[in-house]
């Protein structure tokens, strides 16, 4: 996203068939390209509305001419940030304020949505929901979604394909949620099997 710059490399960002180099850009003109995080912990403005958050979301140019649909969509997808819209983010529960990370970043109009750790503190029963969402937004808009994810089982529901990350290198690359949960690195590491 251009906060920390890479001493070396690339990083290669293909969107609707053209190739993008990130290194180099600044976070707006990544934002610009289509690109949403949703950052661990959420970062949300705690002394903003649930409505106000979802609108700074939409600061992309290309996003302000679909402030309505998308803000429809937001609502429609997480109806408890309809009934909230005018709350203070930073006074609703976690799994409502990862709800609102999430659409805050979907105002964005992204093609490409990264997702980090969004199980962190929230409880069994909301992570499940939590991932079952970004499924959902990635089938409705057509979303590549790069998903850093802890929680190994509840990742794989909705993985196209997965790698296993150790000590900065990637160990495993599995093509399909099959490979992944018949990889003995995978078992050992996540399963404790």
């Amino acid at each position: 996203m251009g906060i920390v710059r890479p001493k070396d490399g690339s990083i290669i960002a293909e969107i609707d068939g053209e190739k993008h180099d990130l290194v180099g850009r600044s976070t707006e003109q990544i934002v610009d390209l289509g690109i949403a995080l949703v950052p661990e912990g959420r970062r949300l403005f705690p002394k903003l509305t649930v409505q106000e958050n979802l609108l700074l979301g939409a600061f992309r140019p290309k996003a302000r001419a679909q402030i309505k649909t998308n803000l429809d969509f937001c609502f429609e997808s997480f109806p408890r940030l309809a009934e909230r819209r005018s709350q203070l983010a930073g006074s609703m529960s976690g799994g409502e304020q990862q709800m609102l990370a999430l659409a805050r970043a979907l105002m964005l109009t992204p093609r490409i949505l990264l997702v980090d750790e969004p199980s962190v503190g929230l409880a069994p029963q909301l992570v499940a929901r939590t991932i079952d969402a970004i499924k959902l937004l990635k089938d409705h808009y057509q979303l590549t979604v790069l998903m850093a994810e802890q929680n190994f089982t509840q990742a794989i529901r909705i993985a196209d394909r997965g790698y296993v990350i150790v000590h900065g290198k990637i160990a495993f690359e599995g093509r399909s949620a099959e490979e992944l949960n018949n990889n003995d690195l995978v078992r050992k590491l996540y399963m404790g099997m």
